[in-house]
């Protein structure tokens, strides 16, 4: 069974730094694509960064050149470092196993997701 475990949240100032991190539990986790995804209060889900096993990395607007994704196969957990946060970036951060893109869907998992971690960042 596949388990996915996020921490890091918090709250911070506008202009401060959080990493976010997630360990899986079973399953091949150097051959998972893995990825993060927020969800702003009162608005959908929506992609934030993947990196494959290969550890090409794709990020959303919104966030490149401010956030970073990488992964540690050994430890079986996956980083997402956020710098210069915005107000805007105040969400529920998931983490999710075997990512993928389709024209169709955009950025999605099929199945594994972590529970969430809240990130709030104030002016």
């Amino acid at each position: 069974q596949v388990q996915l475990v996020e921490s890091g949240g918090g709250s911070v100032q506008a202009g401060g730094s959080l990493r976010l991190s997630c360990t899986v539990s079973g399953g091949p986790f150097s051959s998972y694509s893995m990825g993060w995804f927020r969800q702003p209060p009162g608005k959908q889900r929506e992609f934030v960064a993947a990196i494959e096993s290969s550890g090409s990395t794709n990020y959303a607007d919104s966030v490149r050149r401010r956030f970073s994704i990488s992964r540690d196969n050994a430890k079986r957990t996956v980083y997402l470092q956020m710098n210069t946060l915005k107000p805007e970036d105040t969400a529920v951060y998931y983490c999710a196993a075997e990512v993928y893109y389709s024209e169709y869907e955009g950025w999605t998992a099929p199945g594994f997701w972590g529970q969430g971690t809240q990130v709030t960042v104030s002016l």
